[in-house]
């Protein structure tokens, strides 16, 4: 075991838990513990869905890799269970967890620190009727993009480019959250540029370009097919490619994001002006994940990355002092 492994202690790889991103945190988390295991860290898989987070305190980690997606891992609360527990984790916080997750507050943050992001309206699962989906239409107009508020991996996301065709949209995007986001569809580049740091220090790694079969990037074309196209080098021009890189860098610091994250870009067609989705807080690390790729092309390899992610594992909190006066 080298020193640097040796320092981190037993590490808890975070997996499953209980989203409906399971399947993919598996094939993530996985794919983390067999790096950190291959460089001498004594890393043992943890999934929060089968066992309790205190378990972490009585069996002595020291460390927490969150290899968790969406809900219940994304979000803030395995965050503030880990601060509590006084077990560093790697990525955001609470605070900045709990924001991103949500595509429509993640908006508001951005729109008012002048982030560019595609014009919405938020639709609540109770309310879809003719009225809502007429303001919907006369808002956005066509196409447009309907998906639940708080879920990845383009799961319950529907491309709506008839009237016809909204109702069932929302419908869809309902069974997986009570807010629905009504979104303006952008015609153009797709691409994703992910980020490693905090505050200042944070940096872009190299702009990804995503080219899916008949430009349905979707769950099915994210994790399970050889069809969808990276590439990275983005083949951007520079200058197009570095000021994407300053806006996806500003949305990471202006949400309080550490550690790394990954942005998803849509860049107008006619105008090139790029338009900023959303925001990973806990990218996936699969065998088709985005941020190992952008990361290679920086000249960091796999294990490499986890290892920089592990030592960068911190609580918010550690300098307030704990307890009373």
């Amino acid at each position: 075991m080298t020193a640097s492994a040796h320092h981190f202690g037993k590490v808890a790889v975070l997996m499953g838990g209980q989203s409906a991103e399971r399947e993919i945190s598996f094939l993530s988390g996985q794919g983390v513990l067999a790096a950190l295991k291959s460089r001498g860290v004594d890393a043992h898989a943890f999934d929060p869905a089968e066992r309790k987070l205190s378990d972490l305190q009585a069996e002595g980690f020291q460390r927490c890799f969150i290899a968790l997606h969406g809900r219940f891992g994304e979000d803030g609360t395995v965050q503030g269970a880990l601060e509590l527990l006084g077990i560093p984790y790697t990525g955001s916080g609470v605070m900045a967890s709990s924001i991103a997750i949500d595509k429509t507050m993640t908006k508001r943050v951005w729109l008012s620190e002048n982030v560019p992001t595609p014009r919405y309206v938020l639709l609540q699962k109770n309310d879809l009727g003719a009225k809502a989906q007429a303001h919907v239409l006369q808002s956005l107009g066509l196409p447009l993009i309907v998906k639940p508020a708080r879920e990845g991996s383009s799961i319950g996301v529907t491309k709506v480019t008839q009237a016809r065709e909204l109702l069932k949209a929302l419908e869809d995007a309902a069974q997986c959250d009570t807010d629905i986001l009504c979104e303006q569809f952008i015609a153009g580049d797709e691409v994703t540029c992910p980020v490693l740091g905090e505050g200042e220090t944070a940096r872009a790694l190299p702009v990804i370009r995503i080219v899916a079969p008949a430009g349905n990037y979707d769950y099915q074309n994210k994790y399970f097919t050889d069809d969808t196209q990276y590439l990275v080098p983005s083949g951007l021009p520079e200058a197009e490619e570095k000021a994407i890189q300053a806006h996806v860098v500003k949305a990471y610091q202006v949400l309080g994001c550490k550690g790394w994250g990954r942005v998803d870009v849509m860049i107008d067609a006619q105008t090139r002006q790029p338009f900023l989705l959303e925001i990973n807080t806990s990218p996936g690390m699969t065998g088709h994940s985005l941020v190992p790729m952008s990361a290679k092309a920086d000249g960091m390899s796999y294990e490499d990355l986890c290892m920089h992610l592990l030592a960068s594992a911190s609580l918010e909190h550690s300098s307030v002092q704990k307890g009373g006066a």
